[in-house]
């Protein structure tokens, strides 16, 4: 006896089908990161550097060259320039740890004098029955171990960067992703576009465009910013005669990408050092002016021209991001933190304006009980 004919499934998805989906796959990514999170972080960086390099890419294939020969000269030339930075700035660096290491107790000595002074200026002037003496001996006594403390961990961090990436990772794998992803980006691009539910397929496609829109316009100005502020901070420093000047400036200006947090951090640290080099307030004022000249001009000049309102990312948004993606997957949730908050910004905005259109919020306000 013949089986009958199968009935056909639903054309229709359901409600629950379709948040099931969803869940679904935000759970699997999650796990997924978290599973090879130790060696997701060269695939993460080429990724990052296809997705800078793609507009490039895009403009040579238009003048004519083939898309994979592009790919090949932007990442050799990309890779060409690190290397050159390496080559350049390493032994620099490398000198002026050195320094630090060899300097330190003198640096401790000039700053714990110049506090113990700053603190008996106050106690003469408010008096000893409102500033305790033995406060003081206790701060000046705990300076020099704190400062020895930080200087330590200062030069171990940098002494043993390198364990961040290995040397396999950075001269091979990085590359070649990289390469290969930039040679096949569209082509990637529309095969994920291909499986996008139909349904939501328009609205997915103009929040994509929305993200890459934000996300771009972010890093590549702040990139820009970054180098210009590290520029900056390095020869300014130096030409004032600050001997850590050189890698104080540049991490300063790489850390800017963290919103008021890499300017500050660079100087108190400065300050710190200028303190202990030269002894008196007029060193020291001249590193604020450089670091104050230097935030005037990011705040009123590089940031409105290089990002301007195109950013919708908030400064504290941005902040917290790299933070809760350090804390959860270290240096590779840094990496993710900025694409996915420019992601789940757009996606707010996005709820925000169908809550605004929606019965939820234009309900008319009850007039009585």
């Amino acid at each position: 006896m013949p089986e009958p004919p199968r009935q056909p499934g639903p054309r229709t998805a359901t409600r629950g089908q379709r948040l099931a989906l969803v869940l679904g796959l935000t759970v699997a990514a999650l796990f997924l990161v978290w599973l090879f999170s130790a060696i997701l972080t060269p695939f993460v960086l080429a990724l990052c550097i296809a997705y800078f390099l793609d507009p490039l890419a895009t403009r040579l294939a238009r003048l004519g060259l083939p898309r994979g020969l592009g790919a090949l000269v932007l990442v050799a030339g990309l890779m060409a320039l690190a290397l050159i930075a390496l080559l350049l700035l390493y032994p620099l660096i490398i000198a002026q740890v050195g320094t630090l290491l060899a300097r330190l107790p003198s640096y401790a000595t000039g700053i714990a004098a110049a506090i113990q002074e700053g603190l008996a200026g106050l106690e003469e002037r408010l008096g000893p029955e409102v500033f305790d003496t033995r406060l003081r001996d206790l701060a000046v006594s705990q300076i020099g171990a704190i400062l020895a403390f930080l200087g330590t961990a200062a030069t171990r961090l940098i002494g043993g960067g390198y364990a961040l990436f290995s040397v396999f990772t950075l001269v091979v794998v990085t590359p070649v992703v990289a390469f290969y992803l930039l040679r096949d980006w569209p082509r990637i691009m529309m095969r994920l576009e291909s499986w996008l539910p139909r349904r939501s397929a328009g609205t997915l496609r103009v929040l994509a465009r929305d993200a890459d829109r934000v996300l771009s316009a972010w890093l590549r100005g702040q990139l820009l910013c970054c180098a210009l502020l590290a520029a900056y901070y390095a020869i300014g420093l130096s030409a004032v005669g600050l001997e850590l000047g050189l890698m104080v400036g540049i991490a300063s200006g790489l850390l800017s990408f963290i919103p008021y947090v890499g300017s500050m951090t660079g100087l108190a640290t400065a300050l710190l050092l200028a303190m202990g080099q030269f002894g008196t307030f007029n060193g020291v004022g001249m590193v604020l002016a450089i670091f104050v000249t230097g935030q005037v001009v990011e705040g009123y000049i590089i940031y409105p021209r290089l990002l301007g309102d195109r950013v919708e990312l908030h400064a504290v948004w941005v902040i917290f991001a790299l933070f809760a993606g350090g804390v959860a997957f270290g240096f590779l949730g840094v990496l993710l933190a900025v694409p996915m908050a420019a992601a789940l910004g757009v996606l707010a905005r996005y709820w925000l304006r169908r809550y605004l259109e929606s019965p939820l919020y234009l309900d008319p306000p009850r007039t009585g009980l």
